[in-house]
């Protein structure tokens, strides 16, 4: 049998190349975006989603699905973990859990020992062994409570639960967490439900400096272009909530966010070129004319 060359009768066809180079090529064209690896589990987008504060809950779900998320989180206190069927606190019915892993939020805790009881009673009624750490007992700004997060944590992380804490913009304490086994560091960009996007922008490019475990900043993106700048940072994700539910349309406002966490990433990734103080001419004309 005729072995087959570039040669050969088809000498005008081009040989096609190797498989390997093939997808070499294809790498550089459109390349695979990195995935999120949080605790040895890896997930394709880097937006996690809220399910509080949206009018109903079938608009939730619209929301949800548009986003692309994986992640999504839900307030303990707001879901029938008592296996009754109660209808004023059926949200867990709404979210697909072969498509999202599930979250569970110690949101409305004031102590380490409520938040420690909450994640506990989750995982009695079946729910992930992942929580979302959150301890605020201020209920005028929301802030949360570095010390019982610090010692939540500790008991949590002891208990084998995957932790994820929800902090202030603290460096220190962001490394201390992660020093103690936390899953990830989230800290907040302002205010929870603020909308003020990220006040805390120079603490948040500390922690991603010094982080060991992905950041996730969550609390007061209140845009997408927040969520890009988040991203650009090098911040591993963001976690929307508000800003989808109260939006005059979730599901499109879902969409906008996906492409611009997206976006933030790529930008980081490939590389942003440094600011400088004075111009810098696309098209020379000073060299042309030196040539010429």
């Amino acid at each position: 049998m005729l072995e087959r060359t570039g040669e050969d009768v088809n000498a005008n066809r081009r040989p096609l190349p190797h498989r390997p180079l093939q997808a070499a090529l294809r790498s550089l064209i459109a390349p695979v975006p990195s995935p999120l690896t949080i605790a040895d589990r890896e997930f394709r987008s880097r937006l996690l989603v809220g399910t509080g504060k949206f009018s109903s809950n079938e608009t939730m779900r619209g929301a949800l699905d548009a986003s692309g998320a994986e992640i999504v989180t839900v307030a303990l206190r707001r879901a029938d973990l008592s296996g009754k069927g109660d209808p004023y606190a059926d949200i867990l019915s709404y979210i697909d859990r072969e498509r999202f892993l599930l979250l569970p939020n110690t949101s409305g805790a004031n102590t380490a020992e409520e938040a420690v009881r909450l994640a506990r009673l989750a995982e009695a009624a079946g729910l992930p062994k992942w929580v979302k750490l959150e301890i605020h007992p201020d209920p005028r700004y929301l802030l949360p409570d570095p010390i019982e997060t610090l010692k939540a944590a500790g008991q949590l992380v002891a208990d084998g639960f995957t932790v994820l804490p929800y902090i202030n913009a603290d460096p220190v304490l962001a490394k201390r967490l992660q020093d103690l086994g936390t899953a990830t560091v989230m800290p907040l960009g302002s205010p929870i439900g603020s909308n003020r996007g990220l006040d805390a922008r120079r603490q948040i490019e500390i922690i991603v400096e010094q982080a060991t475990v992905p950041v996730v900043v969550d609390a007061g993106i209140g845009a997408p272009s927040h969520a890009a700048e988040a991203r650009e940072l090098g911040a591993d994700a963001v976690l929307v909530n508000t800003a989808l539910a109260i939006a005059a349309d979730p599901c499109r406002m879902a969409k906008a966010f996906k492409a611009a966490v997206e976006a933030g990433r790529e930008a980081f990734e490939i590389g942003l070129p440094q600011p400088g103080d004075t111009a810098q001419a696309t098209s020379p004309l000073a060299t042309f004319l030196s040539d010429h």
